[in-house]
């Protein structure tokens, strides 16, 4: 009789597992998929992880989960490639195993984040700790910009310290980490040296990764023409690109006289240099942002550079920068696009950002949310919106990580 029992039971296990071939289906939402050139109202479904169909309709009985997505964004899962997430406790760190960077999983799932690489924090010297402390213990996808300073970002006359930024160490590190470095990162140094970067290009060129230039400060300040058209090579990153520093130390993409993107800029679009937001705690100033977007001088990449001091400033969180560029004249397709599928083309993560059957499950639901807000930058200048794109749901490798409405019925299955 136990036997017949199980037999059943197994027999009755493998009917509703075929009856219901999905784990989970996405219904009735907007998917805006841009590296598949879709932007319609699509279904999206399921299984073990991985995207198993994407179609006009389909039926919710063939899926154990149904998230309700109607009136909703449905996009790749967010990917932040400029935050700093080696948060650790160890004291005058800054952001190398230090109190002001951030664990990663408080602050990326309830903003459709399923993929975040920290900026430089990690060094060839610190990179095992991050890797150990962070990267292993994360949900969250952490990758990592190896900064070409040894000792990382702790600050100060550490990242001053041009003897420490050996690009041999940088690559071979890299090279071994292969799974988790993505490229190299330059950043603070404040001085008339073009040693910094191309020390990071070098090891750029060993590794065959990308560079991310914080191009720091100097006076007088290095030309941005030479870094772009000179320094870097097609596929390297300038971050904080829309920024406006104090005093003559860094110039700027836009001339703040004529209000015109400089001409220089478009070249090296041409040339193929990514122009990254890095928003942070100083560095993004609608002065440079809106006659740039004006001129439809798009961002490449939209990013955070998420740490305590940036999201709890102007910045917030990578959906409320979403929400300042579709105010400022972007549409909402690319404004998806250049927070999903061109980053990870950025890194060369091109398994990551987009819903192709057979891909990856991560997903961001997001809504518009609509209402009297108010968005500023560092200086206070202020403009007034109607509406803010808010996380609803964040999926990442098919497991709900983030439901903030309880769209997904039955819960708790997932």
């Amino acid at each position: 009789m136990k036997k017949l029992f199980l037999l059943l039971s197994l027999i009755g296990f493998s009917y509703v597992t075929n009856a219901q071939q999905y784990t989970l289906l996405i219904k009735g939402g907007r998917l805006i998929d841009p590296k598949n050139n879709i932007d319609a109202l699509m279904d999206v479904a399921i299984t073990d992880g991985k995207i198993t169909a994407v179609a006009k309709s389909i039926d919710p009985k063939q899926a154990r989960q149904v998230v309700d997505a109607k009136g909703m964004y449905v996009t790749p899962g967010l990917i932040d490639i400029h935050g700093h997430v080696f948060q650790g406790t160890q004291p005058n760190h800054y952001l190398s195993d230090g109190f002001t960077a951030l664990s990663p999983d408080g602050f990326t799932f309830r903003v459709g984040i399923t993929t975040i690489v920290d900026a430089g924090g990690a060094g060839a010297k610190s990179f095992d700790t991050f890797k150990k402390n962070i990267i292993l213990n994360s949900k969250t996808r952490v990758l990592s910009f190896l900064n070409i300073v040894g000792e990382g970002m702790r600050g100060g006359p550490y990242e001053q310290d041009t003897t420490d930024m050996d690009p041999k160490l940088a690559a071979k590190v890299a090279m071994e980490n292969k799974n988790d470095v993505v490229g190299f990162k330059v950043a603070h140094f404040q001085g008339h040296s073009w040693a910094p970067v191309d020390h990071a290009v070098e090891a750029g060129k060993i590794a065959n990764m990308p560079v991310i230039v914080d191009f720091g400060g100097s006076t007088p300040p290095l030309p941005l023409a030479d870094l772009f058209l000179k320094h870097l090579r097609p596929g390297d990153i300038f971050t904080h690109a829309y920024t406006l520093l104090p005093g003559d130390v860094r110039e700027t993409v836009v001339d703040e006289a004529t209000q015109k993107v400089k001409p220089f800029v478009w070249e090296a679009i041409k040339r193929g240099i990514v122009f990254d937001v890095g928003y942070g705690g100083a560095s993004f100033n609608f002065s440079q942002a809106i006659p740039a977007i004006k001129a439809k001088f798009y961002p490449t990449t939209i990013s955070t550079d998420l740490h305590t001091g940036s999201m709890n400033g102007s910045m917030k969180d990578l959906l409320s920068i979403m929400s300042k560029f579709v105010l400022i004249g972007m549409d909402v397709p690319s404004v998806i696009k250049a927070s999903t599928w061109t980053p990870a083309q950025v890194i060369k993560r091109e398994n990551l950002g987009h819903l192709s059957v057979g891909a990856i499950a991560d997903v961001a639901i997001l809504s518009m949310r609509q209402g009297d807000f108010g968005f500023y930058d560092k200086t206070g200048y202020k403009l007034k919106g109607k509406q803010k794109f808010e996380c609803e749901m964040t999926i990442k490798g098919g497991k709900i990580v983030y439901d903030l409405n309880g769209i997904v019925s039955p819960m708790g299955l997932n």
